[in-house]
């Protein structure tokens, strides 16, 4: 009994000290409103970064990158390093760019022109080019 009280008050004190610095180093919970408007711009940030990675993520702009020696994986650690105001720069240039993505739609587009073209030509009896119009005269 006597050794069960010695190992009491040995293991009594390292447990008090412990308890009293670990209530001492704690921090206070700050609380405060926030407005909504800088909850909005938090939210503007976020998906204008997220939209710059979609863009970085893209097969073509990765292949464009490589073309251009830039390791995609090195521009992508980049953009996640980039200041807010950067991001929300980027992200409206990416809004701006042209939304045909390259010389695929223009081919496209240029190929249904020529063949409109061509049929409303055929209907007019002005050419004689598909056989499934028949004149409208």
């Amino acid at each position: 009994m006597h050794s069960f009280r010695k190992l009491q008050q040995l293991l009594a004190m390292p447990l008090i000290a412990v308890f009293m610095l670990s209530t001492f180093m704690m921090s206070t919970a700050q609380a405060k409103m926030i407005g909504t408007d800088q909850v909005i711009q938090e939210e503007a940030v976020q998906a204008d970064r997220a939209k710059v990675k979609a863009f970085m993520q893209r097969d073509d702009v990765r292949a464009e990158m490589e073309s251009l020696g830039v390791d995609p994986d090195e521009a992508m650690s980049r953009v996640q390093t980039m200041s807010d105001q950067e991001v929300r720069r980027v992200a409206g240039h990416i809004d701006q760019m042209p939304a045909g993505e390259g010389a695929i739609g223009a081919v496209v587009g240029a190929a249904v022109f020529v063949f409109v073209v061509l049929l409303l030509t055929d209907i007019l009896c002005l050419t004689d080019v598909f056989d499934f119009t028949r004149c409208a005269r």
